[in-house]
């Protein structure tokens, strides 16, 4: 089956002038041409034509940082809540966070490979996944489910493996069981967090020598490593220890983002979350050990985020959706705006810069020949309102490799 997409204006992730007067011929699950409408060469034969409407067409976009088995992050859940009802949950998240226009996401904790075999096998409906499966965390750290009480209120079961580990050979070893349960990107906590009963943002977790060891095992495979990483000592380890990719980076000082620049290393900044979590507290949601470092963590990351993009530091959108509201995910966008990047900086941070990131660059992330069709249409020309891409009603047309799974035109 052939595809046109027409009568629109194209944002390609590239970076160049929108594109008035747009085609996208598709075939499959593969982009065939693209460019100004009469310069498209349209085949015989049966073709199914999909008007824009004069809305703006561009790639699907990729968050680099959900968690598709939360909803919030309440310590009494895994008490009360049966397994089986994370699942069905998450197949809700991904339906919500495709329809948005995330077409790609990288799972940072949580989602194990029978939720990535379900999607790509379409049993459920939802963008690709890049999952992490279990988070990497010191006894007493941010991934350390056993309260002072001496309780533990972890969720877990066969496919998960255990997240806490010590010791280099300790270490070793869970960075193996990861990667045997289907890990594509090991994830690891090198500080504290915000919804943590055990630790604070700025603690750092892992000594350097357990980090290289983490990233030397990732390496076998040709697999890289995320760190959650709040405070400076955190971010610093990672980076020390060869980490590329560095989570929400909220107290960044001058030599976080010298080494940022040095390793060629990237930060997600994670807005939504921070602001959500502010949202929370208003409403008297969050328990009261998170309270004051979730104002902490907000203000900061802003200062943070904003120092960085002007010395150049790469960023690319990841929302933390599951502690941040799912389905909110283009609202990233605005707030990489509010940091100093124009609408197509941001737009490009969360198309082609982080396909890069994700190592998807040569399928994904910019809308070409030869690439995977993930296109969405926005009524709203997000150069002029880049906020609108937040509003779900403004997303007219989600398609993931040329299959259309929303359509509101």
């Amino acid at each position: 089956m052939y595809f046109l997409i027409h009568n629109g204006t194209l944002i390609d992730g590239n970076g160049g002038e929108p594109v008035e007067n747009a085609a996208v011929l598709i075939k499959d699950r593969t982009i065939l041409d693209i460019g100004q409408k009469d310069s498209v060469k349209v085949p015989d034969g049966e073709i199914k034509r999909l008007d824009a409407q004069g809305g703006f067409i561009l790639p699907g976009f990729i968050d680099c940082h959900v968690h598709m088995m939360f909803n919030g992050f309440r310590f009494e859940n895994p008490l009360y809540t049966p397994l089986s009802l994370y699942f069905y949950e998450a197949v809700r998240n991904l339906e919500k966070t495709l329809e948005t226009g995330v077409t790609t996401a990288r799972d940072a904790g949580m989602a194990d490979y029978g939720v990535k075999m379900a999607v790509e096998e379409g049993l459920i409906i939802g963008p690709r996944l890049q999952i992490s499966v279990m988070p990497l965390s010191i006894t007493g750290g941010h991934f350390d489910l056993q309260l002072k009480s001496g309780k533990t209120v972890k969720t877990s079961y066969p496919g998960l493996p255990e997240s806490v580990c010590d010791g280099p050979e300790e270490v070793r070893k869970r960075v193996r069981e990861v990667l045997r349960a289907g890990a594509e990107v090991v994830k690891v906590m090198v500080t504290g967090g915000v919804i943590s009963a055990n630790d604070s943002p700025e603690h750092p977790q892992f000594t350097r020598e357990e980090l290289r060891i983490i990233v030397e095992e990732a390496s076998y495979r040709n697999l890289p490593v995320m760190a959650h990483a709040h405070g400076s000592s955190g971010v610093k380890n990672a980076l020390n220890a060869g980490i590329k990719s560095i989570e929400h980076g909220t107290y960044l000082d001058e030599e976080c983002i010298q080494l940022l620049l040095e390793n060629d290393a990237w930060l997600v900044a994670t807005q939504l979350a921070h602001w959500s979590n502010l949202e929370l507290l208003e409403d008297g949601e969050l328990p009261d050990f998170s309270q004051e470092d979730a104002r902490k963590v907000a203000m900061n990351s802003h200062k943070s985020m904003k120092k960085a993009y002007q010395a150049g530091v790469k960023i690319v959108m990841g929302t933390d959706s599951g502690i941040a509201p799912h389905g909110q995910n283009l609202r990233e966008l605005g707030y990489l705006c509010d940091i100093g990047m124009t609408p197509m900086e941001a737009i490009q941070a969360g198309t082609k810069n982080a396909a890069e990131l994700v190592g998807m660059d040569k399928k994904i992330g910019t809308l070409e020949k030869g690439k995977l069709a993930d296109v969405i249409i926005s009524q709203n020309d997000p150069i002029k309102d880049i906020k609108s891409l937040g509003s779900h009603e403004n997303i007219v047309l989600v398609m993931k490799e040329g299959k259309v799974f929303k359509d509101l035109r």
